[in-house]
């Protein structure tokens, strides 16, 4: 790619300090070079909403340049053979393909994954919910990651599929091996646990599947392998894809959400406080909805995504070929003055919110309906059972993860 025309800039994705806070950068980044080249990762990076907007609209882009041409003429380096499975995986689902096996996976899928099935979880979630806050925080400081965040969406997917209960502990070790190899910094340790968990939780997949055959259940596996439109199904390895996909997006979007936003409110007592005397009422969900829109607008849990050029193009005077990459600060553009009004402030009324955290254009998140409804109800449950939770740490309250690709708080340790 050349990035001639263009200002260069290395993005530091790799630095504890950005990571913790990346907004003061990418406010200036906006200002003096909101579209840059940065030779480390060897793409074009866009910074304001609008160009955002514009790229995820634009069929020139795709997640995937491999259904038009061979690595060969993109330029592409032979693929690794250190992340065989991984690759195999990434290129069989449908957040990385491109029309028409995008069309026909996501209509597929869709059958299975619907709204009204996603909108009948509320009662089993509210009890889940229940049970994960009973005695929490009854014997001091808790870390609302690991013993609030991250159980709920984990056991949601689970019981969407029809996870046995004996394997789910398995299910987020797994997830995050896997999505660690999104980050631009991974090395070879973490393709070999991307390798091991990919191969691990298809052979549990293949099994489960193939029991639905035989004896189908009311679960998302059932639903996928009886989901027919036009004579066409799934393959085993397309459901099986599909399965991972759900339980990667699904939950680091949720766990990364609601951490952060618990952190943000925690931060601003008075928007804590006012959600708090709001949960009780029967018909509070669609304002903690809304709350939810703007925590995720305001610490984006998936901070940057890429999109492939597929035909010979210009942008902003760069000429960009078939194969080349471009980023997307999805957590720059929705923090863009030129966007949101005051968008450094947190506004839990803000309306309309038209975020970049579900994506835009054919690859919107399957798996936001889903999200949405798990962060809505999370929210208001622990509202109502700890309405005085408060930071333990206020000077030092968390520290987010290594990544900056998909980007949550290792812990939080909060006091109910």
């Amino acid at each position: 790619m050349s990035g001639e025309n263009l200002p260069q800039f290395r993005l530091p994705v790799a630095d504890p300090d950005f990571v913790q806070n990346p907004y003061p950068l990418l406010a200036e980044l906006r200002d003096s070079k909101p579209v840059f080249f940065d030779p480390d990762m060897n793409r074009v990076v866009l910074t304001r909403y609008a160009d955002i907007g514009a790229v995820l609209r634009d069929k020139r882009f795709g997640r995937s340049a491999l259904h038009r041409y061979s690595r060969d003429e993109l330029g592409w380096p032979p693929p690794d053979p250190a992340q065989a499975q991984f690759d195999a995986f990434n290129g069989n689902h449908l957040l990385d393909s491109e029309p028409p096996k995008h069309t026909r996976l996501r209509s597929l899928v869709g059958l299975a994954f619907t709204p009204r099935r996603v909108e009948g979880l509320q009662t089993r979630i509210e009890a889940i919910l229940a049970g994960q806050l009973r005695g929490l925080g009854q014997g001091g400081a808790f870390d609302l990651v690991a013993d609030y965040a991250e159980p709920l969406p984990v056991t949601v997917i689970a019981e969407l599929l029809g996870v046995p209960e004996e394997h789910r502990a398995l299910l987020r070790p797994w997830s995050a091996a896997i999505v660690r190899l999104y980050e631009p910094s991974a090395g070879p340790q973490a393709q070999a646990e991307a390798e091991r968990a990919v191969l691990e939780f298809s052979a549990l997949l293949r099994d489960l599947s193939q029991q639905r055959r035989r004896q189908p259940q009311d679960d998302l596996i059932t639903a996928f392998v009886q989901a027919e439109q036009e004579g066409d199904r799934l393959s085993e390895q397309e459901l099986i894809d599909t399965c991972i996909l759900l339980l990667n997006a699904g939950h680091e979007a949720s766990v990364n959400g609601l951490a952060a936003g618990v952190l943000a409110l925690l931060r601003d007592r008075d928007h804590w406080d006012a959600l708090v005397e709001a949960a009780p009422r029967e018909d509070s969900l669609p304002i903690f909805r809304r709350a939810i829109e703007e925590l995720l607008r305001f610490d984006t849990p998936l901070p940057m995504f890429e999109r492939i050029v597929l035909e010979p193009l210009e942008l902003h005077g760069a000429a960009l070929r078939p194969g080349d990459r471009v980023s997307l600060l999805y957590a720059s553009g929705n923090r863009d003055p030129l966007k949101f009004t005051e968008p450094d402030t947190l506004n839990l009324g803000r309306d309309p919110n038209p975020h970049l955290t579900f994506g835009l254009g054919i690859h919107y998140c399957l798996g936001a309906p889903l999200a949405r409804l798990e962060l809505a109800l999370s929210l208001r449950a622990l509202c109502r059972a700890l309405p005085g939770l408060r930071l333990a740490n206020p000077d030092e309250p968390g520290h987010y993860t290594g990544g900056f690709v998909i980007r949550g708080l290792a812990r939080l340790d909060v006091i109910g």
